[in-house]
């Protein structure tokens, strides 16, 4: 039975999400730039969709500004805004488990002269408010924390963390790449950034946002014609800002009923594998956690090996953030945790979506106890009594 559950690192677009987009390629493909009809068409349907996405997150249309997709928007978020409100500070504070284009970021920071700290997690992911509240000082520019992490499900106490930045007078950006669509979201939980990704709500890959609170600036890293605002300079890809306007509308509508089946059938593959499996566990927090993420680690085992086994039997999952992939180190989300390195190896991430049903749970639940076995027996570090 071909079975994905795999949505973190991409998703179908929504069919009524592909026929909006179809007439911006060949019929209505003008420059909303150009002083003409087409121009105009182009012009109302980015409107259309700034209006959508907005509507989203509470927010007014002009706070939104499109990009090429989360990562852009992580970058001109953080970047773009420790830039430009430098003379406030020049102190970045992030999660230990935030997003690796967020890692990277502040790596970059720290070589342009800012000091950055990382707010430590608890063993279920939270990040912990005490240390964050130490880490945020009347240097600090600007606080980035994630709303939830896409590889351990955990949801963070973003609104906590939000005040903890402005108490000392520092920006708050978070990146709800993972979170939007599956939990509700609302710019009045007190945020000056947040970055929004289209294809993390059935939308087409390459298109992406960040709001930008009004009355804040962000310094600009497309220089150019001075489109979206002057923040993100060149011609809009209309096709998938109306894609991604007409996904936004559809996950507001339905978010409710879709995140209550995804719970229901998350909570009972959780609870068939850790039943069928010895020495399996839950990793993130076991309730403050996204509906559709069931992120499990098995002993003695990489779940690199799960993962192709699981494969050859239809069943598509992720061994960790679909972004740092290519690499052989564990996951600094899962090392964050506290888990050893062996640890860290040797989990699975089941990201459910649209297409799943009950049938597909227990084809996992079927399969998954013969892979681990087979597995475990040719571990060496498998104990004789699991074998």
């Amino acid at each position: 039975m071909e079975t994905y559950m795999d949505h973190a690192a991409a998703r179908p677009v929504d069919l009524r999400v592909l026929e909006a987009m179809k007439p911006h390629f060949s019929e209505s493909y003008g420059n909303p730039a150009s002083f003409y009809s087409k121009g105009f068409e182009a012009l109302k349907a980015l409107n259309e969709a700034r209006r959508q996405v907005a509507s989203l997150i509470g927010a007014q249309d002009s706070e939104i500004v499109f990009t090429s997709g989360a990562t852009e928007s992580n970058n001109l978020a953080v970047i773009g805004a420790a830039q430009r409100y430098r003379k406030r500070g020049t102190r970045v504070v992030i999660s230990e488990i935030e997003h690796i284009s967020v890692i990277n970021i502040s790596k970059e920071l720290t070589r342009q002269g800012y000091e950055v700290k990382n707010a430590p997690v608890d063993s279920e992911g939270i990040v912990d408010l005490e240390q964050l509240r130490e880490l945020v000082n009347d240097d600090t520019v600007l606080v980035s924390i994630m709303a939830a992490n896409g590889e351990i499900g955990t949801v963070q106490p973003i609104e906590q963390a939000a005040k903890i930045a402005h108490d000392h007078g520092a920006l708050f950006h978070t990146d709800a790449t993972a979170a939007v669509g599956q939990i509700p979201l609302d710019v009045s939980m007190g945020f000056d950034f947040m970055t929004l990704s289209s294809n993390d709500i059935y939308g087409p890959k390459g298109v992406g946002a960040v709001y930008v609170k009004k009355g804040l600036r962000l310094k600009p890293h497309m220089i150019g014609g001075g489109q979206e605002g002057g923040l993100r300079s060149g011609s809009e890809n209309i096709p998938g800002i109306v894609g991604m306007g007409k996904a936004a509308e559809l996950i507001g509508d339905e978010m409710g009923e879709e995140a209550k089946r995804l719970a229901v059938l998350r909570d009972k593959l959780i609870e068939g594998v850790l039943k069928a499996i010895p020495e399996s566990y839950l990793n993130g927090h076991p309730t403050e956690r996204l509906p559709n993420n069931a992120n499990i680690r098995f002993s003695y085992i990489e779940g690199e090996a799960i993962l192709l086994s699981l494969s050859d039997l239809g069943i598509s999952v992720s061994s960790g953030s679909a972004c740092v992939a290519k690499t052989l180190e564990p996951s600094h989300v899962l090392r964050a945790l506290g888990l050893k390195h062996e640890e860290a190896h040797g989990s699975l991430v089941f990201t459910l979506g649209k297409s799943n049903r009950e049938e597909n749970v227990e084809y996992v639940i079927q399969s998954l106890p013969g892979v681990v076995k087979r597995l475990r027996a040719m571990s060496p570090l498998t104990p004789k009594e699991l074998m």
